[in-house]
């Protein structure tokens, strides 16, 4: 099962909870109690457990009403995406900013899908379910970025690695005996590798910021083309051209995620040597 039918699935049985716990539910099996007690014989043949039968099957469209009900579905669906997407947990401030923007949009591409029929409204719910996984890896790049900034180790390395490297330089051009300088040699290229890979974590991070922005606009230019999208443009193709967006804006993402994790990766090895 996909990460989205798992969300549609819990927001479907959070709808049924919903309905079987309503006010309504229960002024029915009230009154369908009330009915079985005290109710009256409408004709000869009736038996009191016809007002159960009755009752059931009132409740029984009720909750298919409410199961039906697309706006309500859809309303739910969005809940639980969004519960698994804390921002609380997102420090940076810039970073939380762009993913309640993102948020937002996904939101309004929702409601732009439910107003939607036939064919065009297929469409739309697809490009959404792509729209997921790109605010998915939004919210990982974020993690990322926090991650960096975070880091204790990374930022003491950052101020020290190169006081230890100029001292190590000085030793070095002032030691005489050949095997000490070997050693100091050998501690000079080991600094300089950690310096350049700081300084490109740090790059990396800078980068991630601005592509977390660069995504978040991106996400908008996707909205106001979905806004605009026709069933005859689905049919063309426009849509799956849409879609291909999307799934080049996810790549770009992913690489950078990946790039940040190698990049940390060598910061915290050469940290801990």
């Amino acid at each position: 099962m996909s990460k989205e039918q798992q969300i549609r699935q819990r927001a479907v049985g959070a709808v049924l909870q919903k309905a079987i716990f309503s006010w309504q539910m229960a002024v029915t099996v009230i009154f369908t109690l009330l009915l079985f007690a005290l109710g009256p014989q409408p004709f000869e043949m009736w038996q009191d457990w016809f007002w159960l039968v009755g009752g059931g099957l009132a409740a029984g469209a009720f909750i298919t009403a409410t199961l039906t009900d697309d706006e309500a579905v859809q309303d739910a669906v969005a809940r639980q995406f969004e519960r698994q997407f804390d921002l609380s947990r997102i420090k940076d401030s810039t970073s939380r900013a762009h993913l309640r923007d993102a948020m937002e949009y996904r939101r309004n591409m929702m409601a732009l899908a439910t107003r939607a029929k036939g064919v065009l409204r297929s469409s739309l719910l697809r490009t959404v379910d792509d729209v997921n996984e790109w605010i998915g890896q939004m919210y990982d790049l974020a993690e990322h970025i926090d991650s960096f900034d975070d880091s204790g180790l990374v930022g003491r390395d950052m101020r020290t690695v190169p006081q230890r490297l100029e001292r190590a330089r000085l030793r070095m051009e002032r030691e005489e005996a050949p095997k000490i300088r070997r050693d100091l040699e050998r501690q000079v290229h080991q600094l300089e590798q950690q310096l350049a890979n700081l300084e490109a974590a740090a790059n990396s991070t800078r980068r991630a910021k601005i592509q977390l922005e660069t995504t978040l606009t991106a996400l908008a230019t996707i909205y106001a083309q979905m806004a605009r999208l026709g069933t005859r443009e689905v049919d063309s193709g426009r849509a799956q051209r849409l879609r291909l967006e999307i799934q080049d804006e996810i790549s770009g993402l992913q690489d950078t995620i990946e790039a940040m994790d190698e990049v940390q990766s060598q910061v915290v090895f050469l940290g801990q040597r």
